[in-house]
């Protein structure tokens, strides 16, 4: 799927909904993000909440909302939710994965930003702003 796949650590899930867990894309303070694969081998990203969080009905309502939004967001610059289970206990939704680095990989990498290449992504970031916002 991609070199920034990691494997799967003790206690991780194989599965989760009807998806096939087969490493981690990483870990932030909101959960854990999974790669995983559907029935047709369909790639996916699936960010599993984090139990302190599944735990506070506040964080839950959020997450909720999130999905909500999700739903009924498109556009150019917008990844679409393909399916989340907010009720399970330890929520998820899932997204088509995209390849490619992080942005603080690319960075790391190839250094800053600059010109048509900064202009792009802050367009991006907007557009996606928009989006969620309107």
């Amino acid at each position: 799927m991609s070199g920034r796949i990691q494997p799967l650590q003790p206690g991780d899930p194989h599965h989760i909904g009807l998806y096939r867990v087969i490493g981690r894309l990483g870990t932030g303070g909101m959960g854990t993000v999974y790669a995983a694969l559907d029935a047709v081998d369909l790639r996916l990203a699936v960010k599993v909440v984090h139990p302190a969080q599944a735990a506070d009905e506040e964080f839950r309502a959020r997450f909720r909302r999130e999905v909500q939004l999700s739903r009924r967001v498109s556009g150019p610059c917008l990844v679409p939710l393909h399916d989340a289970d907010t009720e399970s206990a330890a929520p998820w939704l899932a997204t088509p994965f995209v390849p490619g680095l992080t942005l603080d990989r690319y960075l790391a990498a190839n250094g800053y930003l600059d010109g048509a290449q900064l202009y792009a992504l802050a367009a991006g970031t907007a557009a996606a702003l928009s989006a969620v916002h309107n």
